[in-house]
């Protein structure tokens, strides 16, 4: 792999706009619907946001925040916000209910089992969203059926087993795993998928599950308001860009007259926004094949049709990121600067540290800074989307020095080790 192969890759948003019509299902009301919802769980606790005071200065930012989502329902990432959010809704809507009318403990009650009913919820997942999707199930007394594609750790899998869940390991692809479950869902009987991707006539459970995330943007947002502040530029993490779309539709519709400047973050390897963004006419560019990178939940290579209309029409710049951006911001997160706290960051909650430190302190990356106009002014919202939802993983990254940086001497090297694990 070449220097040039190691580069961070961007763009700033040259696409043709939309009607923008999606944006409205991201509006504040509709993700009060959903806080609501996720209050009602005896689980439910605001997770924390962690000011980098040493770091902001450090990287000449005025402040630095992370929404740390490891806390999230004792799972370690924030992916259950939005399954859990659309089995609700799915629920509802069968009974002719309002969402609002089946909390937590009506929807675990056995009148509401008898009215209902058991169905069988399948999903393709790299980890998070599969847990989030079977521990909701679980606690509903409803069944799960979960697909993982190949490179998927055994780890992820006992995390979802744990959950009472049928899950495999398939010799496929994230974005074929989507299709398998799709086609198992349709043959059996009370199968519905809970999928948080979407795709031309699957988009109101997405558009469900995206709006679930939107708990985590609006706390944020009033933890900021508390701390005095509010958001002038906000780094979002994408896969498919289902939580990328839920955090730009809130704070594009939070701040409508004045939005902050909003960044999404790629995995290179699944760059297909980046793309996207490049190609600039609108049109949606797919990445196929087996998409290796450490950044597992990001590896998806096929847009979420919902969340890409939000982005088209939202977003400032588009990044794709080699892994070792990822390990840099792990490595950032679990070595703190004095005062500061130390964040347990996995590889695809870590993503957008590293591009902001890139950013701040790679002169290859100056254009991009002043593009964003990120100075002493800045203030900054990051979200750390998962802890060590792979302990070893994490490891590898922290302990390591799995994946260097490109101005690494030893860079090759780390990246000889990762192909070995078939990595990148």
């Amino acid at each position: 792999m070449s220097n040039k192969d190691t580069k961070i890759k961007w763009t700033l948003n040259h696409i043709a706009k939309s009607d923008d019509t999606q944006v409205a299902n991201m509006s504040v009301s509709e993700m009060e619907k959903a806080s609501n919802f996720h209050k009602s769980f005896p689980q439910y606790a605001v997770t924390p946001l962690t000011r980098l005071s040493s770091l902001a200065e450090y990287l000449g930012l005025k402040r630095l925040y992370v929404k740390d989502e490891s806390y999230r329902f004792g799972l370690n990432a924030f992916k259950v916000l939005g399954g859990s959010y659309a089995i609700a809704r799915y629920i509802a809507k069968q009974l002719g209910k309002d969402v609002s009318e089946v909390p937590y403990h009506v929807l675990t009650s056995e009148k509401l089992r008898e009215e209902f009913g058991q169905a069988t919820f399948f999903t393709a997942t790299d980890g998070n969203h599969g847990r989030g999707v079977a521990w909701a199930a679980n606690k509903l007394g409803q069944k799960c059926v979960v697909r993982m594609p190949k490179g998927s750790t055994q780890t992820r899998l006992q995390n979802i087993a744990k959950e009472n869940a049928t899950v495999t390991i398939e010799d496929l692809n994230y974005d074929e795993c989507v299709r398998m479950a799709a086609k198992e869902a349709e043959g059996t009987k009370n199968g519905i998928i809970i999928q948080d991707t979407a795709w031309d006539g699957y988009e109101e459970i997405p558009t469900w599950i995206m709006q679930g995330y939107g708990t985590l943007a609006m706390e944020a947002d009033k933890q900021l308001e508390d701390d005095g502040c509010r958001p002038t530029h906000v780094f979002i993490q994408a896969g498919v860009g289902s939580l990328a779309g839920a955090v730009v539709g809130y704070f594009a519709n939070r701040f409508k007259e004045n939005p902050p400047t909003m960044v999404v973050a790629e995995a290179g390897a699944a760059d297909c926004l980046y793309r996207s963004a490049m190609q600039a006419d609108g049109s949606r560019i797919d990445v196929t094949g087996d998409m290796f990178t450490i950044m597992a939940g990001l590896a998806c290579g096929e847009a979420n049709t919902v969340s890409w209309d939000i982005l088209r029409n939202h977003v400032t710049a588009f990044a794709s990121c080699p892994d070792w951006v990822s390990a840099n911001g792990t490595r950032i997160y679990g070595a703190p600067l004095k005062g500061d706290e130390r964040v347990i960051s996995g590889e695809s909650g870590s993503v957008t540290l590293g591009l902001v430190h890139a950013l701040m302190t790679n002169p290859d990356y100056h254009e991009l800074k002043e593009a964003l106009k990120l100075d002493e002014n800045s203030v900054v919202l990051l979200v750390s989307s998962e802890g060590d939802t792979d302990p070893d993983r994490y490891r590898e990254i922290a302990w390591e020095g799995l994946c260097g940086t490109d101005k690494d001497p030893f860079a090759e090297l780390n990246l000889n080790y990762s192909r070995q694990y078939k990595l990148t």
